[in-house]
């Protein structure tokens, strides 16, 4: 397969811009060769083939002088680009552009961490570094900090910060804990934010605002400008720590749940973000769906009810952790017990309460302790490998989470897909996390799942949940959805990116951010696209 010419690059410049690129960060690390060099920018688990996505280019600088440089010549040469820090973003589309021909800028290579401090618990980071480095970063040099991080260990804390991404200790708000970054503007130009903007000031990482307009915000989830350094502030490690999982045996509790959860999570009761799993994602996570069933039908409640007695699992299973001195630990799970003594059925777990070989719980208390691990990516293998992930929110009440249940695996059913959840109680709202699970190569399936996809995200929108993220197919979409005062939002952010990249080369349609010159083709919006879409290769 011949090498894709961005849109609206005349084929000879843009080989020109190729021989440049390689002149400057060197032959090994340009990348044009879509069938090896470029596979691993292909999601191949997305509902859409990746030959609609495929990159023209990637090129990987070792240093923020290289990078500067990439950036100022694609702004020279109109080249659009698609950037990320590591790890590989599958549920959301993978580290591959909305559309065929960008450039991709690959940060792997900036990997260090700059800063480690003990004192006052933070550390600097450059956009390749991944939770699973920080971490042995750490235990290198005997830290006794503790990090945030996803369930994927592979992930990038700074990747993972900027699209609003979240973690299971007290520090799981992983943008709130993000102190103080240094930002490439599409021309190669360099800005600190907060007390970092001050020459000499050494407090970038420990107070977030400064003087002004507080502008981070403004880098996360869209394309303004690249993160290529960034505070986190990391977690002393507590005197004490406990875990627990509290089971639920039956489904239809769920609103009493959500109600008890509420005044302890808003009163701080609960430290972390209280995980409330659904079984069918339990179970997702320790066995392949051919254990029980291999009908393309959704699994009938009678073989959930025999996962469920296999596992020694409820139909709902929330995890939690408490953290700090022994004797304010055991007065919190006291109240933490009482708040749920009563529902028929209940079951309280601590430390050792578990079988041995219980995987939820060990890669569940690794996390809440800040232990990097991919034992929850185990749940790709369900149906084949396909997913698409959906993080929408509310607030934190149980009759909004019961109608988003009932709402939601009436339309994943109908369209033959297994209802897999669950609810992550977040300060006063609540996130559904859900998972359309699908084998890729069968393209009947693959359709289907781009169908519900869709629905599933005007469904949720309907009912006040709004998706906090987007898989790359359905950035127009979800943006629409966001659409109060006339538009007022996208008009803003659009006057935002036409001011910061007039050229409009930082990734065209991230977030829905379109540049207000740009010419090329766009993934339609108000048509269902699955019936366009080619047999997969």
């Amino acid at each position: 397969m011949a090498t894709i010419t961005p849109p609206n690059i005349d084929p000879a410049v843009f080989q020109r811009a190729l021989s440049e690129l390689r002149n400057l960060v060197g032959d090994e690390w340009v990348f044009t060769d879509p069938q090896s060099e470029l596979s691993p920018y292909l999601d191949r688990m997305s509902p859409t083939p990746p030959e609609l996505r495929i990159p023209s280019a990637a090129v990987a600088p070792a240093n923020l002088e290289q990078a500067q440089k990439v950036l100022q010549l694609a702004n020279q040469l109109a080249i659009p680009v698609w950037y990320y820090g590591t790890g590989k973003n599958f549920g959301y589309g993978g580290p591959v552009p909305r559309l065929n021909g960008y450039l991709v800028v690959d940060m792997k290579r900036m990997n260090q961490v700059l800063e480690v401090n003990e004192k006052l618990g933070y550390a600097v980071v450059e956009p390749g570094v991944s939770y699973i480095q920080l971490y042995q970063h750490l235990q290198d040099i005997g830290s006794d900090l503790w990090i945030d991080c996803a369930a994927p260990g592979w992930g990038g804390v700074i990747g993972n910060a900027m699209e609003h991404g979240a973690g299971y200790t007290p520090y799981g708000d992983h943008f709130v804990f993000q102190c103080g970054m240094e930002v490439m503007l599409a021309d190669g130009s360099l800005v600190r934010t907060g007390m970092g903007a001050m020459p000499n000031s050494n407090a970038s990482s420990v107070f977030k605002y400064g003087y002004g307009p507080y502008v981070d915000g403004m880098f996360t989830q869209g394309n303004f400008g690249i993160v290529t350094k960034m505070g986190i502030w990391l977690m002393p490690k507590p005197p004490a720590h406990k875990p627990f999982m509290i089971s639920f045996e039956r489904e239809a509790d769920l609103h009493t749940i959500i109600e008890r959860i509420r005044p302890l999570k808003v009163s701080m009761v609960y430290q972390n973000a209280v995980i409330l799993e659904h079984l069918s994602y339990s179970v997702g996570v320790q066995r392949p769906r051919s254990d029980y069933w291999n009908e393309k039908s959704p699994m009938p409640n009678e073989v959930w009810e025999q996962a469920r007695s296999d596992l020694e699992l409820g139909w709902w299973n929330m995890w939690g952790g408490l953290y700090g001195l022994p004797a304010n630990i055991e007065m919190q799970w006291d109240a933490i017990r009482g708040s749920f003594a009563d529902i028929p059925g209940v079951q309280f777990f601590e430390e050792g309460d578990r079988p041995a070989d219980d995987v939820g719980w060990a890669y569940r208390t690794k996390l809440m302790r800040g232990e990097p691990n991919m034992s929850e990516f185990h749940i790709v293998n369900w149906r084949g490998g396909g997913h698409i992930n959906f993080t929408p929110i509310a607030p934190l009440y149980g009759d909004i989470c019961v109608k988003a249940t009932n709402m939601m695996r009436e339309i994943m059913n109908r369209h033959g897909f297994d209802y897999i959840t669950e609810y992550v109680a977040a300060f006063r709202g609540v996130i559904k996390l859900l998972m359309i699970m699908f084998d890729p190569r069968d393209e009947e399936e693959r359709r289907r799942a781009y169908e519900c996809s869709r629905e599933i995200i005007l469904a949720a929108a309907s009912i006040g949940f709004g998706e906090l993220k987007a898989h790359v197919e359905f950035m127009d979409l979800v943006a629409d959805t966001y659409s109060a005062q006339d538009n007022g939002l996208d008009k803003t952010l659009q006057k935002i990116k036409d001011a910061v990249d007039p050229v409009g080369i930082l990734a065209p349609g991230k977030s829905g951010i379109w540049p207000g010159n740009w010419q090329g083709p766009k993934p339609p919006v108000d048509a269902d696209r699955s019936a366009d879409l080619p047999p997969m290769g």
